[in-house]
């Protein structure tokens, strides 16, 4: 049924954003202010009136389902100051064509981008070591990927189901590709 809200403003005295604390509302659009350090998980999940979300330098940690299922949410940028970005955050998001990962990134969980069906393409931070399983699978219209030298690790699923996938570079050397450790390469179909 939802939460009755059609607008927040966050005001720049909040620190934290706690877990479902917007979940299933109705306001199209969220200034989340550089005070924030974390949105918790499940914050704004099932907000399907949500277009845009404009996260704030402050934020250090994305939570589990944050945004999951915001299903009218086109594009987001997330900080350099973002390290974390949890399980399923943006899951199920089938209308953001444009993601901007920080280059503070280092965690991505798994599924974070799944089911992102409008998502063209990505470029994955630097910092990323490990892409998790199915952090882009079921995206249907990626095209594009791009995967940084220090990616040690890609799991299972990681891209599973991402039909129209053609173009992935590696900004490594040849040699330090060889030794990316590809999970359960078998099942993971493009």
């Amino acid at each position: 049924s939802g939460c009755g809200l059609t607008s927040v403003t966050i005001p720049n005295s909040v620190t934290s954003i706690g877990e479902q604390a917007f979940a299933s509302c109705n306001f199209t659009s969220v200034v989340i202010p550089g005070s924030v350090t974390s949105i918790g998980a499940y914050a704004f999940y099932n907000c399907a009136n949500l277009k845009s979300a404009k996260i704030g330098n402050g934020v250090t940690s994305i939570g589990d389902y944050a945004f999951s299922h915001c299903k009218s949410l086109t594009s987001v940028t997330i900080p350099d100051s973002v390290t974390k970005i949890g399980e399923s955050t943006f899951g199920g998001c089938s209308s953001l064509t444009s993601v901007s990962i920080g280059s503070g990134v280092i965690s991505i969980g798994g599924y974070a981008f799944s089911g992102c069906s409008s998502l063209k393409s990505v470029t994955i931070p630097d910092g990323l070591a490990i892409i998790e399983s199915g952090t882009f699978s079921n995206c249907d219209s990626l095209t594009s990927v791009t995967i940084p030298g220090g990616v040690k690790r890609i799991e299972s699923w990681a891209f599973s189901y991402c039909s129209k996938l053609k173009d992935v570079y590696y900004n490594g050397d040849v040699e330090s590709w060889l030794e990316v450790d590809i999970v359960d390469y078998d099942s993971n179909p493009c």
